[in-house]
């Protein structure tokens, strides 16, 4: 593996995944102390880092909603009373870490709301509305207003409230809102500063192919283009080579060796656009498993592993719809299984080969080996509402395969004869 970024990598980021969760719907209490039990349900399924949506206080002042925006932070090194005490939060990450896990929390640099402590102890901390008198409103959202990056002060003030979380309750990395909104020079300086301290995990809120030069600081980013180009496809239904030539854009435009975070949902998706059944339909599965077996880090947001079929409140209190059952439990343990037990899967890894087979002449099924020396991984995956005739000959396969989610059927390959997937079929092997 080898990695020629800025910034020392932390080895255990290339094979991790993420969870994200949204503390004020998680539970009916909506507090780190309810949150803890369900810690020991997560790492049983594999989950390895625990995102947590800002914990900070929320500004009154403009607050949307009964009870605000997380983004519209009031206080940088504050716990917002919703969730609990700092020592309920300490108490978390010791018990998730503890666990195995990782933790990172969200942090919003780029704006705070409109009565952060610094509005009335630092002003000068402040972008201003000549025209108005009044701080800035950050790209017309009136909650929040934006920080001013030309005041070195400011820069020094926010570096040493991120600096704070890492020594107090020992985080091991941030989740960047809006990463692109705040200068990559800011970034830089904050990490340069902070891994003094520790070697963290940096994931930016933006598209790899957004920045090469911020994705020379980061070590993963969002492919937002690839969620809403994948929604496009199914809803439109467009050609296959739409999400191919994605793919190579990816490769090709992202710079080198940035991770790249896939998902198909998150808490802005699900509140704002729906969740990924009516973003997807019947294709929703099947992008879930691109996301956990092309080279990335894949996201699970909260309640997918339920699954949830609503869109949760953004601004007031609105409680997933928890049933006991976790029907999707299974479907994404053999994922997070086969990632952390097979190499072929890890992200951003030089030893990794991933070979686009062209064994379907119609074009409906996106086909790919992944390998790491004599471990494998082959994914076939039919983006279509039609069977699919497959010519499973190419010359890269060789050996048995057994498939993950049927560990009793598996493939001799090559295969001479034809083999047939029905419509948004997903299938993925394991090379023996």
């Amino acid at each position: 593996m080898q990695y020629t970024g800025i910034f020392p990598r932390a080895g255990w980021i290339h094979a991790t995944n993420v969870y994200e969760v949204n503390v004020r719907q998680y539970t009916p209490e909506g507090t780190f102390n309810a949150f803890f039990a369900e810690m020991p349900r997560l790492r049983a399924i594999g989950v390895d880092t625990l995102w947590f949506m800002p914990i900070t206080p929320i500004a009154q002042q403009q607050k949307k909603g009964t009870m605000g925006s997380p983004y519209a932070c009031s206080d940088y090194t504050a716990i917002n009373p919703e969730f609990g005490t700092i020592a309920d939060f300490i108490a978390l990450v010791k018990g998730a870490q503890a666990l195995g896990f990782k933790v990172i929390i969200d942090w919003v640099a780029n704006h705070t709301g409109w009565d952060h402590v610094w509005t009335k102890s630092h002003p000068e901390y402040y972008k201003h509305d000549a025209e108005r008198g009044t701080f800035k409103i950050a790209s017309g959202m009136d909650d929040i207003i934006e920080l001013d990056y030309e005041n070195a002060d400011m820069r020094n003030a926010m570096i040493e409230s991120m600096r704070y979380w890492i020594t107090a309750a020992g985080i091991d990395g941030f989740r960047c809102d809006l990463a692109s909104w705040v200068r990559v020079d800011f970034w830089r300086q904050a990490r340069t500063a902070l891994e003094e301290t520790k070697n963290l995990f940096w994931l930016a809120e933006m598209d790899p192919i957004e920045s090469r030069e911020y994705m020379e600081v980061f070590d993963a980013a969002y492919t937002w283009k690839w969620m809403h180009t994948s929604e496009d496809f199914y809803k439109k239904q467009l050609p296959l080579d739409t999400l191919t030539q994605l793919l190579h854009d990816y490769d090709d435009n992202a710079g080198d060796h940035p991770i790249k975070l896939w998902f198909t949902s998150n808490h802005d998706e699900n509140s704002w656009n729906g969740t990924e059944y009516e973003k997807y339909g019947d294709s929703a599965l099947l992008f879930a498993v691109h996301s956990f077996t092309w080279d990335g880090i894949p996201l699970i947001y909260s309640g997918q592993e339920l699954p949830n079929h609503k869109r949760l409140e953004f601004f007031d209190k609105d409680t997933i719809a928890w049933n006991g059952e976790y029907q999707l439990a299974s479907f994404y343990s053999t994922l997070l299984s086969l990632r952390r037990r097979n190499a072929a899967l890890h992200a951003a890894d030089d030893s990794i080969t991933t070979y686009l087979l062209n064994i379907n002449s119609d074009k409906k099924v996106l086909a790919y080996l992944r390998s790491n020396g004599r471990q494998e991984v082959l994914v076939l995956l039919n983006f279509s509402g039609d069977e699919a005739a497959l010519h499973l000959n190419d010359p890269v396969l060789k050996g048995q395969f057994n498939n993950v989610f049927f560990p009793q059927e598996q493939l001799d390959l090559p295969l001479e004869e034809i083999f047939t997937m029905r419509p948004w079929q997903y299938l993925v092997y394991e090379k023996g």
